[in-house]
């Protein structure tokens, strides 16, 4: 990745955007059609659980938990999006398959639904990418990232409020740390190249080049006179300056 990756695109507003509409989209569809898209989330360790591994993202319980997800979500996809261009789309499309294979894995008997998951992956990925590359823009998202989303770690452990999916928020942090590792995304700083590098550098028509003698040999050129300034040579020419005394006349009263 290049210092020039990290500009404004309508990419950057353009996917947060379509990805939120997709769940808004799912979310409507819900409350127009009769019953329920519940078991197409994610139930652990059973082969009909399996395909909540791709949608279980797109579903949601209520209005609350999807504005929550997609506050979230729509903020840090604009983020990936920016400063891991090249990387986004792997982030995301790995990001989904890895967390929602650990919830098959280790979640309870029960049909996990929601994007937080993917809103943990997206978090954890961001954190740790950004300390390993060690660019500074980079390590100050890593900080951002921190700063709003830091308090999302207790969330990830078991808790009194059985209506989270705990295990879908580990398995997303996990899932982030794991695809900081996988993918590099060292930041490579524009080389910069001197005249004198390039191949179409002519020594004979160099200034400085000028100076050097055909050994080798510094022979600074002798200084050409410089003009005569104008001022100076009006101040130096001998000329004389002469001063006549009239009288002055006293009006009458």
């Amino acid at each position: 990745m290049r210092e020039s990756d990290f500009k404004f695109s309508t990419s950057v507003i353009a996917w947060p955007l379509f990805f939120v509409l997709a769940l808004w989209g799912v979310f409507l569809l819900e409350i127009l059609l009769p019953g329920d898209l519940l078991h197409y989330g994610v139930l652990p360790r059973t082969v009909s659980g399996l395909k909540g591994i791709v949608f279980s993202v797109f579903l949601h319980g209520d209005l609350n938990h999807l504005w929550n997800n997609s506050v979230s979500l729509f903020v840090l996809l604009m983020a990936l999006r920016y400063f891991y261009r090249k990387d986004s789309f792997k982030v995301l499309l790995l990001g989904v398959l890895l967390s929602g294979v650990g919830t098959w894995l280790i979640g309870r008997e029960s049909y996990h639904i929601g994007a937080s998951g993917l809103v943990y992956v997206l978090a954890s990925f961001m954190f740790f990418e950004g300390f390993q590359t060690k660019h500074y823009r980079l390590i100050a998202l890593s900080f951002a990232i921190v700063l709003l989303y830091g308090g999302m770690i207790w969330y990830m452990f078991p808790s009194a409020e059985v209506h989270i999916s705990w295990e879908a928020h580990l398995s997303g942090f996990l899932a982030g740390f794991v695809l900081s590792r996988m993918i590099d995304s060292e930041v490579y700083e524009k080389p910069i190249v001197y005249d004198w590098q390039r191949p179409d550098f002519d020594p004979s028509e160099d200034e400085f080049m000028k100076h050097f003698d055909e050994q080798g040999n510094f022979a600074p050129k002798p200084k050409e006179p410089e003009p005569e300034d104008d001022a100076d040579s009006f101040f130096n020419s001998d000329f004389r300056i002469f001063y006549h005394y009239k009288e002055e006349k006293k009006d009458k009263q």
